[in-house]
C-alpha cells in the first residue's frame, strides 16, 4: 500500500471509478435532498474546488453535490481524478495517518480555525492542534486544503467518520468484547479496502 499526502490524493495521476455508489439508481438521476450526507461518500476532485458528496457513478464518471453550493454536476472521469477521504493519508514524523485523525484533533481542539489565506497562521496552527505532523514533507498547500476541507464539514455537520467505526461501546458491550474467546473458535478474518494506490509520492517541503 502506497502512503500518500493530501497533494498525492487531489492531484495523483492514477484514474479510478467509484467502486461503491452512494445509491442504486437507474442512470444518474437520484432524489438526494433528504439524505444525510456521510463521511465515506465525500470525494475531492482534481480541477474542482472543495468536497463534493457522491451521489450515482457509472463507468464514465459521476453526479456529485458540492458541500459548498449544494450544486450538482457531472464529472466525467475522462478530465478528472477522484479520491474518497477516507483513502487519504497524512505524513507525520512516526507513521502515516489517515486525514480522518488530523481533522478528529481539529474538531477536538479549542484553537480557533486560521485564515486559510494566511500560511503562517495555518502552519501554527497545525503545530498546536497536530504537532508531530511532517512539516517537510506536508507543503503549505495541503494544510490550507485542510483547512478548508475542515470548514465545509463542519458547516455541513458532517460526523467525522471512518466507514465501519461504530459509537463507543457501553461498559457490558466492552466487558463482552474483551473476554477472551473459546480455544476452538476461529478468528474472523477481515479485509479493510486499501487506500488508493499512486505513483511514489512527491518529497513535500
Amino acid at each position: 500500500m502506497t502512503i500518500i499526502g493530501v497533494r498525492e490524493a487531489e492531484n495523483n495521476s492514477l484514474n479510478f471509478r467509484i467502486a461503491k455508489p452512494c445509491f442504486r439508481v437507474n442512470g444518474l438521476s437520484c432524489d438526494f435532498k433528504s439524505a444525510r450526507m456521510e463521511y465515506k461518500k465525500l470525494v475531492a476532485i482534481t480541477g474542482l474546488s472543495g468536497l463534493y458528496e457522491m451521489i450515482s457513478s457509472k463507468s464514465d464518471g459521476g453526479l456529485v453535490r458540492s458541500l459548498a453550493d449544494k450544486s450538482t454536476k457531472f464529472a466525467s472521469n475522462r478530465l478528472h481524478n477522484f479520491s474518497h477521504l477516507e483513502s487519504i493519508e497524512v505524513y507525520t514524523t512516526a507513521d502515516n495517518v489517515n486525514l480522518t485523525d488530523v481533522f478528529m484533533a481539529m474538531q477536538a481542539s479549542s484553537e480557533a480555525l486560521p485564515d486559510a489565506g494566511n500560511a503562517a497562521a495555518v502552519k501554527a496552527y497545525f503545530g498546536k492542534v497536530y504537532p508531530t505532523m511532517d512539516f517537510e514533507r506536508v507543503y503549505a498547500s495541503d494544510m490550507k486544503k485542510m483547512v478548508k476541507w475542515f470548514e465545509q464539514l463542519r458547516s455541513n455537520n458532517i460526523e467525522i467518520k471512518l466507514s465501519g467505526e461504530t459509537d463507543e461501546a457501553t461498559p457490558e458491550q466492552a466487558e463482552k468484547k474483551s473476554a477472551p474467546k473459546p480455544v476452538e473458535q476461529k478468528a474472523a478474518t477481515v479485509k479493510n479496502a486499501p487506500a488508493k494506490k499512486v505513483n511514489a509520492p512527491r518529497k513535500m517541503v
